[in-house]
């Protein structure tokens, strides 16, 4: 039987899925890919029987932690660079780095009928607050102010930011009506191929930069068999038409 236990990582939320005969893989995961990361490990631990504990939070905490010595074996990170900074390092297995998705970005209202499938609220003054995560620790906040220059909507929006430490925080100050409107992941308000609630505008992805998402295998954890085999199924048909169904597309 599973038994589901919640423990604390830092400042991170952990969720501990454990099998005591299954061997165990420690997935540190960026807060974007929160809902498609759960999916996909609950139909791994189905198919293998491994054992996998989730850490999420901001890609840029997360490598700080690695770098710092914290237990993780393997790193999905919401950008290219962090990884590849620990390849630099040394702290990557050689060869294990991938791309295992690569995100979209949505301005997002909890509010129906608030955003009209467009960004012409951002243009009024009619709105409380923007969220959108700290440019400077998460990619996504980092793509959002691209979209906000490139409408030319950057100096004129500046005033009415708030910016969450990553993004799940940016999504929770929408949800929570803190900000009106804000820019979060699809995958968090995606699900099966829809957006499951509020109203919003799904960001052409030639106004931001490619989100392209990498994983990495940890150095430390070169000889485990169930990190090498979660970082497989990632790239898995099965795996990839879960992230699919969170706004992802996959290569």
């Amino acid at each position: 039987m599973n038994v589901v236990k919640y423990l604390p990582w830092l400042a991170m939320g952990l969720t501990v899925t454990s099998q005591s005969w299954a061997e165990q893989v420690h997935a540190a995961v960026a807060a974007n890919f929160t809902g498609a990361m759960k999916s996909v490990v609950a139909q791994f631990e189905q198919d293998t029987g491994h054992d996998v504990l989730l850490s999420f939070g901001s890609s840029g905490k997360i490598l700080a932690q690695i770098q710092n010595g914290a237990p993780f074996d393997v790193f999905l990170s919401a950008d290219q660079a962090k990884p590849q900074a620990l390849q630099d390092k040394g702290l990557v297995q050689e060869g294990s780095r991938f791309t295992y998705a690569i995100g979209a970005l949505a301005l997002w209202s909890s509010l129906p009928d608030f955003i009209e499938n467009d960004y012409s609220r951002l243009t009024s003054d009619d709105y409380n607050k923007l969220a959108l995560a700290n440019p400077k620790l998460a990619p996504y906040g980092l793509a959002a102010t691209e979209v906000l220059q490139a409408l030319g909507l950057k100096g004129t929006t500046q005033a009415k930011w708030v910016q969450g430490e990553n993004i799940a925080q940016t999504y929770q100050f929408v949800a929570t009506g803190n900000a009106d409107l804000g820019f979060v992941a699809l995958s968090q308000i995606m699900s099966k191929g829809h957006v499951t609630e509020g109203s919003s505008w799904i960001v052409p992805s030639d106004l931001y930069s490619p989100i392209r998402q990498d994983a990495v295998l940890l150095k430390t954890a070169k000889d485990n068999s169930a990190a090498k085999a979660l970082l497989a199924y990632l790239q898995s048909d099965a795996a990839q038409q879960i992230i699919q169904s969170y706004g992802y597309t996959t290569e």
